[in-house]
């Protein structure tokens, strides 16, 4: 069992002009915790962002974060969360779009780089890189020069389905991640 989490983030871009698009993948995820476990989202200046809590089934009390603040400065958004909370790297996760997994896979990572994510490389340069992530698949373009314009798209309908599906698998299996049962988490999650 590892350290309980208190904290998920999910990483998008604010605006209605953004609401459908691949990079918005981690939006997604913590709006369906709010959906789920009737939290209510408000609009924190102090934080930058709006902020929900909701309450799993097993008690356990959590933060989420949506930062207002464009992802290439998702950082300072997390950042002041945490420093206000007192919340440890360790007890946080971030949710975010990635590219280099398949439209519908899902994965649970603790560590590692930030492949080319800005949101991610933000919160590095505030908070370092020990916390976990929910690597939500959106697939890849062919070409790193498609990128950019590649997740402010939209994805198509069979697209679509496939990254709500891996959004709903790891909203499952997200309150054994926040209790600390990462192993039994993961195994969940990766052997489908």
């Amino acid at each position: 069992m590892g350290e309980p989490l208190r904290l998920i983030v999910g990483l998008g871009n604010p605006g209605r002009k953004y609401d459908q698009t691949r990079h918005n993948a981690g939006f997604w995820l913590v709006d369906e915790l709010v959906r789920r476990y009737r939290g209510q989202w408000r609009i924190e200046s102090r934080f930058l962002g709006e902020v929900a809590r909701i309450t799993f089934d097993d008690g356990a009390d959590v933060w989420l974060l949506k930062p207002a603040t464009y992802m290439n400065k998702s950082g300072q958004s997390v950042a002041a969360l945490a420093a206000f909370y007192k919340i440890k790297p360790a007890e946080m996760t971030v949710a975010h779009d990635e590219i280099d997994l398949p439209p519908g896979d899902v994965r649970f990572k603790f560590g590692g780089g930030h492949g080319g994510h800005n949101g991610l490389r933000d919160i590095f340069s505030h908070l370092g890189r020990d916390f976990w992530r929910v690597r939500l698949g959106v697939g890849h373009p062919g070409h790193r020069d498609q990128v950019i314009d590649y997740v402010l798209g939209r994805p198509g309908r069979d697209e679509q389905m496939l990254i709500d599906a891996c959004v709903e698998k790891a909203a499952d299996q997200l309150p054994r991640l926040v209790a600390g049962d990462s192993e039994r988490a993961m195994h969940a999650l990766h052997s489908r």
